[in-house]
């Protein structure tokens, strides 16, 4: 299946049923910022059944223009059959590769060159779900705000991971203990890195939260956000450094009983709290709604602000279950913004507010239908109009 489709600036509204391709729409324009789909879990799940049994490569092609550059984005996958089925009975794993302007790069040097903020139905966990939704939060914020962010990030979570095993044979009498020590090192320099960062992002996070929630709910509710790290913040990262040492200190008991490290960023959580209440706890649905949508427009806040532009900011579902009034206000944030794209299956909910300044697209069997604001949809498909010529198409064409 193939589909090319060409963006116009400003607002872009896809509409239609569920299950007709909207959202895999969103998925692609996602993948091409941030490297990684926001659905699934693995990369293996990028590529269907059909696709990864048959060996077909998947590919992900994108063409940014800004300021009279064109910048060529290329991310495919190419099944590779395994001997056995793994665990979750799939018999393939998938190699992924990114070109951008034909050149390969890493998925830390694709982050940022063009970003994005995703409002999504499932937001909703930011508030009501456990903490490592909202450490993503800010290690997907971070990443694309900073690009040495994401590399001392996998940094770090390669030293857990290594420390995580020498904890495991230290129980089982098979390490030095002396080995450990080097490792603590390294976790804390790493941490303690991190940890800063994320102190200074939420530092700046907060009055931008706590201006659109007012903006959204009215001045009746209080909102406070902290930041919670497992260690102790101090005045500088060399504090950090210092207060996480005696942290990992304290903890050495535990995690010898149970071999996993204690201490550090993987820990870290934020709590959202209205008039003292802690809303992780004692949200009502409307109430968690309204805060995850506080968080992603101080995210496009801070992204502006740090790299001198806009992202592109991608609807996907995330307008129902919101009164009108609220909507509008929403609406009127995020479509300050230089593109825009929506997906919903009630057209009613965006064209009561854009009328008929944003382009109308019908969703139906994978396939894009022009329309009008009224849902008057034209006769055919549209064309893949300005389509790039097929060069590039196989990832591993020799650059």
């Amino acid at each position: 299946t193939q589909l090319d489709h060409v963006l116009s600036p400003g607002v872009t509204v896809y509409y239609g049923p569920n299950a007709q391709g909207k959202t895999t729409l969103l998925e692609a324009v996602y993948l091409l910022c941030i490297a990684r789909s926001f659905r699934a879990e693995n990369e293996r799940e990028v590529v269907s059944f059909p696709g990864a049994n048959s060996g077909e490569q998947t590919l992900v092609d994108g063409t940014i223009q800004r300021d009279g550059q064109r910048i060529r984005v290329i991310v495919g996958y190419q099944p590779t059959q395994r001997s056995s089925q793994d665990g979750n009975g799939l018999g393939y794993n998938v190699r992924k590769e990114i070109r951008v302007n034909r050149l390969r790069r890493t998925a830390g040097e694709l982050i940022g060159e063009v970003n994005a903020v995703l409002f999504s139905a499932a937001d909703i966990e930011l508030i009501q779900g456990p903490p490592s939704g909202r450490r993503r939060f800010l290690d997907i914020l971070l990443s694309q705000a900073d690009p040495l962010y994401l590399k001392e990030l996998q940094r770090y979570n390669r030293v857990v991971q290594q420390r995580n095993q020498l904890l495991r044979l230290l129980r089982e009498g098979r390490a030095d203990g002396d080995e450990l020590a080097f490792w603590d090192d390294e976790l804390v320099r790493e941490g303690a890195w991190i940890t800063w960062r994320r102190h200074e992002a939420m530092r700046e996070l907060t009055p931008a939260c706590m201006r659109h929630h007012e903006d959204l709910s009215g001045p009746e509710e209080n909102l406070e956000v902290e930041y919670r790290p497992s260690v102790l913040l101090g005045g500088d990262v060399d504090e950090v450094e210092s207060n996480f040492r005696e942290a990992l200190a304290a903890a050495s008991q535990r995690e010898r009983a149970r071999p996993v490290t204690a201490v550090g960023p993987h820990r870290d959580d934020f709590n959202l709290m209205i008039d003292g209440a802690d809303m992780g706890m004692f949200a009502s649905r409307g109430q968690a709604r309204t805060l995850a949508l506080t968080l992603r427009l101080a995210e496009a806040e801070f992204l502006a602000s740090v790299r001198g532009e806009g992202p592109v900011v991608l609807f996907d579902d995330a307008l129902s279950e919101m009164d009108s009034a609220r909507r509008h206000r929403l609406l009127e944030k995020a479509t300050r913004y230089e593109q825009v794209l929506i997906t919903t299956t009630d057209l009613e909910q965006v064209n009561d507010f854009f009328g008929s300044g944003a382009n109308y697209l019908h969703v139906s069997g994978g396939q894009i239908w022009p329309s009008d604001e009224h849902g008057n949809v034209g006769d055919s498909p549209v064309s893949a109009e300005d389509a790039q010529e097929d060069e590039d198409q196989a990832i591993d064409e020799s650059a």
